[in-house]
């Protein structure tokens, strides 16, 4: 293969010629905290102790400040700025250290002695997001230090590390600034479907129009998939809706089936137009009786075998896109949780569900309701695909800056001055 100008051909593969191909050890010693017993920890306390299970995340452990100011002084403590790696659990996560009071667990969490002579902390941040941990025997089981240090990525010089750093964190602010706007509308939507889902006015009484009734006088349920073995699915003549497309989306994304083999003159119920689908068993109470409605014609469709379906007698009676958005809310799920049944796995009986009375509006404002949740499920959903294209974004400039392939500062050899 022909290389381009001004690249060469390295173990990393082709890198601009003013590069080095630097090991992670080059840069400093791995550092950890020293080890904290789990009798030197208290569930609330002064400083925050972040275990591999929190790390990245809230702590749910703290230390004194007497214990945390001896050891910050005595053993080796991460500096501002330093790059914080999880040896354990999900290798390679990093968390940037801000210099606020924290303590680390000893070998779960390291870090690298970085003096940023050679590699800029902000450049090395970027860099793990990207580099590959080589061991014999293949996954890794733990980032032992001896692979950390022989871990090697490409490097400029510390001009164009700021660059490329430079543009990279523009991106994430980009990102953040997105992901904070979908809070801001996910706050929104809460607050929408609270007051609009309350069968009672800020008075606290009963709104006017609202009439109590009891669920199964609207519809019948009918199960899921039943007598199939691990080798009907995956493959086949027709699709399903798995587990999870119920339990993450109000409205069944079209996009996400599965396939299953239906035999001629088999007896399953197929979905329609219109259907609401539950799961029926949890792990957790608060789990159960998720609702999503099916809001396109599909042929030949069914539902897992953890699931049942809701079919509406007249769609012109009831919204079942508002039935599914009350199921959703904090009303709903209350009342769904109030029937779960069970110890160790919880269960959701048709029969009890059929049997479910709650406070609704006429047909009319239903569909009021119901069209104004979507359209902030909508503005909803837009934003959310554009912090994913946003991400996907990153991750190919990140590709293409941190390998050179792209150069976005391109150092300029001054000539020589003949005196």
């Amino acid at each position: 293969m022909e290389l381009k100008e001004g690249y060469k051909m390295t173990e990393l593969g082709e890198i601009p010629e003013d590069w080095d191909i630097r090991k992670m050890g080059e840069l400093g010693e791995v550092k950890m905290c020293r080890r904290v017993f789990n009798s030197e920890t208290k569930p609330l306390d002064d400083i925050p102790f972040y275990k591999i299970g929190t790390f990245g995340k809230e702590p749910d452990s703290f230390i004194s400040t007497n214990l945390y100011n001896s050891y910050r002084q005595r053993f080796s403590f991460p500096k501002k700025g330093d790059i914080l790696i999880s040896a354990a659990g999900t290798i390679g996560r990093t968390v940037r250290y801000d210099g606020s009071p924290a303590y680390f667990q000893d070998s779960n969490i390291v870090w690298i002695d970085n003096d940023e002579e050679v590699v800029s902390n902000n450049y090395l941040e970027y860099i793990f997001e990207i580099v590959k941990y080589e061991t014999e025997g293949g996954t890794i089981q733990r980032l032992y230090n001896s692979i950390l240090k022989n871990t090697k990525f490409p490097a400029p010089i510390l001009r164009e590390q700021t660059a490329i750093a430079m543009v990279l964190s523009d991106m994430d602010a980009l990102i953040a600034q997105t992901e904070k706007f979908i809070e801001k509308q996910e706050a929104i939507r809460q607050g929408i479907m609270q007051q609009l889902l309350s069968p009672y006015n800020a008075e606290g009484k009963l709104k006017r129009g609202w009439e109590k009734i009891k669920i199964g006088d609207f519809g019948k349920t009918y199960g899921g998939l039943t007598g199939k073995t691990k080798s009907d699915f995956g493959n086949g003549n027709a699709q399903y809706i798995p587990f999870m497309n119920i339990m993450s989306n109000p409205i069944i994304d079209t996009g996400f089936f599965d396939l299953v083999h239906i035999s001629n003159g088999e007896s399953q119920n197929r979905t329609q137009f219109g259907d609401l689908f539950f799961n029926g068993s949890s792990e957790t109470p608060e789990e159960l009786g998720m609702c999503s409605i099916l809001l396109e014609n599909i042929n030949n469709l069914y539902l897992n075998s953890f699931c049942f379906a809701f079919r509406l007698h007249s769609p012109k009676s009831i919204n079942g896109l508002y039935l599914t958005y009350y199921f959703r809310s904090s009303y709903g799920r209350q009342l769904l949780f109030s029937l779960a049944q069970g110890a160790t796995r919880y269960n959701l009986s048709k029969t009890n569900f059929l049997n479910l009375t709650f406070y609704i509006p006429d047909p009319k404002e239903q569909n009021e309701i119901a069209e104004s949740i979507q359209n902030v499920d909508n503005d909803l959903r837009i934003t959310t695909l554009k912090v994913a294209k946003l991400q996907s974004l990153k991750q190919s400039m990140m590709q293409s800056l941190l390998t050179g392939k792209i150069r976005i500062y391109k150092p300029q050899h001054e000539p020589s001055i003949q005196v």
